[in-house]
């Protein structure tokens, strides 16, 4: 009796099959993430839907360009993306292409977190007032739009420059968007509640009231007192140490855990030693 004869082992071939096709396709997607091959990604959704409804309305015309397009796209595409495609290829000889974005991921996250602890325990230093909100599930795209866009490369550096007194920045919030500095002077919803302190001042409201309408974290180093807080979920913890803060903060980006799930399936041996 052959494979195909054995009518569950033949859906449980097509249930894995089809599992195996969209694991591909989703770490296919990690790869060009961020990359230049977005974009064209993008472009060739463009060209297909064109095509489509070129043909739908019968444009003979434009659907022989788009279909000319289509048939040397290939090639134009192998050329262009030469250096990408063949840095995938050396990941696949290595074994790395399934474990990339994990490990790129876990980077980003760490830098992330060395960046901002140390621009906080710089700037609460010299009380320097800040706010900074990091997206997490709930896009933040509406707030993002009220500041400046700058769409950069997070560095410590860049954050302490952001909120020096008197520069054109400094005043309002910084969010950060995967992982990407992506605007300053950002207006972020005061937060109504008539439980907080007096003692607070717009920094901190508007941190919580962010944290009470997305599941952003928050940071507000105050330039009063120099002390470091933290918003999440509309809770404010208030006067961390920068142990505390760099603690909270790794456990809230979950690095820990993302580890162990990575560990589970990373497509490669172990390390020596």
């Amino acid at each position: 009796m052959s494979f195909e004869e054995l009518p569950f082992l033949g859906y449980l071939g097509n249930v894995i099959d089809i599992l195996l096709v969209w694991y591909v396709i989703y770490k296919l997607m990690m790869v060009i993430r961020g990359t230049k091959a977005v974009q064209l990604l993008k472009g060739i959704v463009v060209i297909i839907f064109v095509r489509m409804l070129s043909s739908l309305l019968e444009l003979h015309t434009l659907f022989w360009l788009v279909d000319q397009a289509i048939n040397w796209g290939f090639l134009a595409i192998v050329i262009i993306f030469q250096p990408e495609l063949r840095r995938a290829l050396e990941q696949l000889g290595r074994g790395k292409i399934f474990s990339r974005s994990g490990n790129e991921e876990e980077d980003e996250q760490t830098k992330l977190i060395e960046a901002i602890t140390k621009a906080t325990d710089y700037m609460a230093k010299r009380r320097i007032g800040a706010l900074i909100s990091i997206e997490r599930e709930t896009g933040m795209s509406d707030y993002i739009e009220t500041g400046i866009p700058l769409q950069s490369v997070i560095s410590s550096e860049l954050l302490i420059n952001i909120f020096i007194p008197n520069t054109p920045l400094h005043d309002g919030a910084v969010i950060i968007q995967k992982n990407q500095v992506a605007a300053a002077a950002c207006y972020l919803p005061l937060s109504e509640s008539p439980f907080i302190s007096k003692e607070l001042g717009t920094r901190h409201r508007a941190a919580l009231g962010i944290s009470e309408v997305t599941d952003s974290i928050t940071i507000i180093v105050s330039e009063e007192t120099g002390s470091v807080s933290l918003t999440k979920n509309g809770e404010l913890h208030r006067d961390l140490k920068q142990d505390q803060f760099r603690e909270l903060l790794e456990q809230e980006l979950k690095i820990k855990e993302r580890n162990t799930s990575q560990s589970i399936w990373q497509w490669r041996g172990k390390k020596n030693g």
